[in-house]
């Protein structure tokens, strides 16, 4: 392995938007920075399940029914 050509690896503080913290080693900034995340797991919908204000008027299998309710055969 090559010397001097890797990148630090120390321990920073990360801060979940819920304001809980933990440490971990990474080679973000420098030595004792803290990482302050705007999306984790415990508030993106991706892995609560949650939905937004758009998902519930629905999606675009919703808004063609909705637009074309009237046309078609009945």
């Amino acid at each position: 392995m090559k010397a001097d050509i890797h990148p630090d690896y120390h321990e920073i503080t990360v801060v979940m938007t819920d304001g809980t913290q933990f440490k971990t080693r990474s080679t973000y900034g420098a030595a004792g920075d803290t990482l302050r995340l705007d999306i984790d797991p415990k508030s993106h919908p991706a892995w609560t399940g949650s939905t937004n204000a758009n998902l519930k008027e629905g999606g675009q299998v919703a808004k063609f029914n909705k637009r074309f309710a009237n046309f078609g055969i009945k």
